[in-house]
């Protein structure tokens, strides 16, 4: 931060004033910069290696992990880089159900030789552990995302003999410090929660490991897997408003959850902030709060569900995640997606509306089935 007094200040207010400046005259707002190149002798050289609305959002991305971050052009430019500090034929463990697209690249780069891969069964704690000790990296997608199980991020980091990098898009950092924990590295798709616009896409990685941002530097430049100076200039804009938006959230998608767990075409919640559920004592361990994702196994086969999410007025029956709008789809009606995620399972994204309206909307569309 520029100012060491920051230090002292809250997080919501960290997060309104960073990468602002206060010099007399200086915009209010850091200005988009359009230029790829920098007269010599200053702070930047060429835009691909550095420019100012990757420093102010950066500056405000750091704070929420207490760590140094980069940005990147998605959540999946983000993942590459990380895979390019292993040399090839380095053994990854993750497990068996986590982000399609990851878990897609994972079987690609495993398929090609360039990296040997281990998937434990999601909720096999112990022998997520147990491989842990033997790996050059762990992939930790915690929440799982859709399923919404929990990893021991902690247990599971102190055994790792590699890196240890967890996907915190799901809890968020408002939710849940995989750094804290034992991660080396926390990644977020800065396209959902981060943004919380759904309009714009950017990629972060978060880490107190000097030398490991210096590397991860080095192949976002070489790689070219660089934010737009718009796209930079959004999600810093998006993040003044995070824990408002945090909070509004994830205070309905408990109350839903709550609902549902009721809902006669409803058979399962997924949801960490459920008392009964397996996965219970370690969220409440390792998360502040819950997050505003869950999931649900309705009463019915892929069809039925399909029924419910095309007959929503409100919820929009799109993917993606983390925005002001409430979404939900059914995650296996995309061919990739992992076998193991049930067919009638739909995601939902619980957005800042009005409670009330939203469950009405779900109400209605599941009584379709």
């Amino acid at each position: 931060m520029e100012n060491s007094k920051w230090s002292q200040w809250k997080l919501a207010t960290r997060l309104v004033q960073a990468g602002r400046s206060h010099e007399p005259g200086a915009p209010l707002n850091p200005s988009i910069t359009l230029s790829t190149g920098f007269n010599l002798g200053g702070e930047y050289g060429y835009s691909r290696g550095d420019q100012p609305n990757w420093t102010a959002t950066q500056s405000a991305l750091g704070e929420l992990e207490n760590a140094a971050a980069l940005l990147f052009s998605s959540g999946m430019a983000a993942f590459n880089a990380v895979i390019e500090l292993l040399p090839i034929g380095s053994r990854v463990v993750a497990g068996d159900i986590g982000y399609s697209g990851i878990d897609r690249r994972l079987k690609e780069l495993a398929a090609a030789n360039r990296i040997e891969l281990e998937l434990i069964a999601v909720g096999d704690q112990a022998a997520m552990i147990k491989a842990a000790a033997s790996a050059d990296l762990v992939w930790l997608d915690s929440p799982v995302n859709p399923t919404m199980q929990v990893w021991d991020i902690k247990a599971i980091a102190a055994a790792a003999a590699g890196l240890t990098v967890v996907d915190n898009t799901i809890a968020g950092s408002l939710n849940q410090l995989p750094l804290d924990l034992g991660a080396d590295i926390s990644m977020h798709s800065a396209t959902k929660q981060l943004g919380g616009h759904s309009d714009l896409l950017a990629g972060v990685l978060l880490s107190r490991n000097s030398e490991l941002i210096t590397k991860l530097a080095g192949i976002r430049a070489l790689s070219g897997a660089v934010s737009s100076a718009f796209d930079a200039y959004l999600l810093l804009r998006g993040m003044r408003t995070l824990q408002l938006r945090v909070e509004r959230a994830t205070t309905t998608a408990a109350e839903i959850a709550k609902r549902l767990a009721q809902h006669p075409k409803v058979s399962q919640v997924l949801y960490p902030g459920i008392s009964s559920n397996a996965d219970y004592a370690i969220a409440k361990s390792q998360m502040s709060g819950f997050g505003s994702m869950l999931a649900i196994l309705i009463k019915g086969d892929a069809a039925a569900a399909d029924r419910a999410t095309a007959s929503s007025k409100l919820w929009s029956n799109s993917t993606s995640l983390g925005g002001v709008e409430s979404q939900w789809e059914r995650r296996r009606r995309w061919e990739n997606e992992p076998i193991g995620v049930p067919e009638n399972l739909i995601r939902l994204s619980v957005g800042i509306e009005d409670v009330e309206d939203l469950w009405a909307d779900l109400d209605q569309a599941l009584n379709q089935i």
